[in-house]
């Protein structure tokens, strides 16, 4: 099985030694998002809109590739406050349509740049 690199401008460029997806058959692996303006490279300001890019980053990566939100299978979910736990919920039904994929949150003592949330996803594409 080939592995490829998935690369866009509509998401923030790695920032450290990873890509921001790999492509391996029909599953695309990507790596965890934080709520980084794609233009800027400046984290949003606070948790609504970091969520929000967050998605929005994820969804650029993942059409990249070649699919859709919906074709993810599995998210992580990482929040340096689980008090948003509610709202990442109410933020999802906006990204998602059932059936959900299969998805683990937890709650994190810090992350990078002082995110707020990070995401990764698995696709599996058709």
């Amino acid at each position: 099985m080939s592995r490829h690199v998935v690369v866009t401008a509509n998401a923030p460029a790695a920032i450290g030694p990873y890509s921001q997806a790999i492509r391996a058959g029909n599953t695309v692996y990507l790596s965890g998002q934080i709520g980084l303006d794609p233009i800027s490279a400046q984290l949003v300001e606070g948790f609504e809109a970091q969520a929000v890019q967050v998605f929005a980053n994820l969804k650029a990566v993942a059409e990249a590739a070649g699919g859709t939100l919906g074709n993810a299978v599995k998210l992580n979910i990482y929040l340096t406050d689980l008090a948003n736990f509610a709202r990442i919920n109410e933020l999802m039904q906006q990204n998602f349509e059932a059936p959900y994929p299969a998805r683990a949150t937890l709650g994190v003592a810090t992350l990078p740049r002082g995110a707020l949330v990070e995401i990764d996803a698995i696709l599996q594409l058709d």
